[in-house]
């Protein structure tokens, strides 16, 4: 029986650290440098909605608050997936 309520995550992750320049995500046992200057979604959002993060499958991360989703190839190799903006 599953008693987990539809959408919530089963897997953990963290937001570990935030600065001014930065943030710093923790899943799995390794720990993820985001640089808002290569993640421009979170570097004016409020620090609630950084930390409001799921892991809905390993390796991909989602902001619901933000609708941001990132996979972990493209937080530890950015420069393979750059921004385009319309």
């Amino acid at each position: 029986m599953n008693s987990k309520t539809p959408g919530s995550s089963t897997l953990k992750a963290e937001v570990t650290n935030i600065s001014s320049h930065s943030f710093w995500l923790l899943s799995h046992g390794k720990e993820h440098f985001l640089a808002f200057e290569e993640f421009p979604w979170f570097k004016e959002a409020p620090v609630s909605k950084i930390l409001n993060l799921e892991e809905q499958n390993p390796g991909h991360f989602y902001w619901p608050d933000l609708d941001v989703d990132l996979s972990i190839e493209s937080i530890e190799h950015p420069e393979n997936h750059p921004l385009s903006f319309e």
